[in-house]
This record gives C-alpha cells, structure tokens and sequence, in this order.
C-alpha cells in the first residue's frame, strides 16, 4: 500500500486518496472530529439562513401571493355579481322595450283601422248621397216620361190611325169618347 504521499516515475508528489490504516478516508476516524464540527458550523448557518431570511421572505411572497388571489377571486366575484345585476337590468328594459312597441304598434294599428273605418264610412255616406241624387233622378225622369206617356201614346195612335185609314183621327176620337 502507498503512503498518503507518494511519488510518480518524474519525481513528483501528490496525494493518495488512501488512508493511512489502508480503508477508505470516510471511515478515518482521526479527522471525523473536524468534518464534525465543520458540519454542525455550516449546520447551524444554514439553519440560521433558512429561518431568518429564506423562510420569512417565502412566506411573504407566500402570503403576497394569496392576497393577491384573494383579491382576486373578490374582485371577480363582485364582478361577476354586478354582472348579474346589469343583465338582469338589462333584461327588464328589453322587456319593457317590447311591451312599449307592442304597445305602440297596437296603438298605431287601431289608429289605422279607426282612419280606414273613418275613410270607408265617408266614402260609404258619399256613395249613398251619390245613389240617393240617381234615385231622384231616375224618379223626376221617370215621372216626366210618365206624364208624357199619354201624349206620346196618342200621338202614336193618331200617326197609326191615319196611316192605316189615310184620314187623321179628332182628339175626342183618341180619347175614346167619340
């Protein structure tokens, strides 16, 4: 077995992973009173970092961050609540929007109807004022023809008589009378 030192074929020395009672150097008890002491010092520090500042400083990015998501969720949450209200708001106004142009619309179409009715029976009472003067027109005609009837009745008798005879007939002979 080589010594903690040795030497190469050049001449120069270096150290063995070896250690001096021929067993690996984890195991050398004459140096675990150092790496001991050496552990619990960085132990220790270590300890001290990770609860003085490593610690405190993740719980607050932590707590930072759940604030944040907290906030958050409340704010999308109130969001959303004043959401519901605008819709349901906005829900009642097209509602009303619709009653109002049912409304309207019934309104206008009465209106219409109320004109067309107004329209129909002016022209109604027109057409009846216009039958009305042909009725009295026909009947002042009619009456004239019927009091001409008998002239006319007997001037035709009167152009028979004579043209079947040759001689013209007396008005009392038209009449009958004769």
């Amino acid at each position: 077995m080589a010594s903690p030192a040795s030497s190469d074929a050049h001449g120069e020395t270096y150290a063995t992973t070896e250690a001096p009672s021929g067993g690996l150097p984890q195991f050398d008890t004459t140096v675990w009173a150092g790496q001991i002491a050496w552990f619990l010092i960085l132990f220790a520090l270590m300890l001290v970092l990770v609860t003085r500042v490593f610690a405190p400083r993740m719980r607050r990015v932590w707590d930072e961050r759940a604030a944040t998501i907290r906030g958050a969720v409340e704010t999308a949450r109130t969001v959303q609540d004043e959401a519901t209200v605008q819709a349901a708001a906005a829900k009642a106004e097209v509602e009303a929007a619709r009653a109002s142009a049912r409304a309207t619309a019934a309104a206008a179409r009465a209106r219409v109807a109320e004109q067309a009715a107004a329209r129909n029976a002016a022209q109604e009472a027109e057409l009846n004022a216009r039958i009305a003067a042909a009725e009295a027109d026909i009947a002042k005609t009619r009456d004239a023809a019927l009091t001409s009837v008998g002239t006319v009745a007997s001037e035709t008798a009167s152009a028979m008589v004579a043209r079947l005879t040759g001689k013209v007939p007396t008005a009392a002979e038209l009449k009958g009378t004769a």
